[in-house]
C-alpha cells in the first residue's frame, strides 16, 4: 500500500497535478510597460517596484498585502527588480500574502534601458511606486507609500 501512494504522489508530480505552485510570476521585459497600462483600460493603477534585497521593501510588503485584501478592486502590479532566485521572490510575497497579486519580475539586469522606458527621470531607487491616474497622469513616490493616499487615488467611488 505504502508503495501505491508513493507512486502516486510522484505521478502527481511529474505530471504538474501535485504540489501546484500558487504564486504566478510573469516576466517582466523591454515593451511590456506600455502592455501594463494599458490593461488597467484607462482606471487608476499602481505599479510597485520592490527587491527581496530592500530593507524598506521587506518592511513594506506586508503593508502592500494588508492594502490589497483591505482594498480588493484595487489596481497594483508588482515588479521585483532584483537579481535573486525565484524561490526567494515567491517566499517574500507569500509571507507578504501577495501570493494572487499581479506580480512580474525583470528577467533580465535592470539597466538604464529598461527604467528610461518607465521613467526617464527615474535611477532605479527601490521601493518605488508609479500611480497612474485616470487621465493617465504618471506620479512617481519613492520611498514607503502613504497608504491612505494611495486608497484615495485608487478607490474610484461610484
Amino acid at each position: 500500500m505504502k508503495r501505491y501512494w508513493l507512486f502516486f504522489i510522484l505521478a502527481l508530480s511529474v505530471t504538474g497535478f501535485a504540489f501546484a505552485d500558487p504564486i504566478s510570476l510573469k516576466q517582466y521585459q523591454t515593451g511590456d510597460w506600455k502592455s501594463i497600462i494599458k490593461a488597467a483600460n484607462g482606471g487608476p493603477l499602481a505599479i510597485n517596484f520592490w527587491g527581496v534585497t530592500c530593507p524598506s521593501c521587506v518592511k513594506e510588503m506586508p503593508q502592500w498585502g494588508l492594502f490589497i485584501r483591505n482594498n480588493p478592486s484595487a489596481k497594483v502590479v508588482f515588479i521585483q527588480v532584483d537579481d535573486v532566485s525565484i524561490e526567494s521572490m515567491k517566499k517574500m510575497l507569500s509571507k507578504a500574502n501577495l501570493d494572487k497579486a499581479n506580480n512580474y519580475y525583470v528577467a533580465a539586469p535592470f539597466d538604464e534601458r529598461l527604467r528610461y522606458e518607465i521613467d526617464p527621470k527615474w535611477h532605479g531607487e527601490t521601493p518605488t511606486t508609479i500611480v497612474i491616474d485616470k487621465n493617465g497622469k504618471a506620479t512617481r513616490k519613492t520611498g514607503l507609500v502613504d497608504f491612505q493616499q494611495l486608497q484615495k487615488a485608487l478607490i474610484v467611488k461610484p
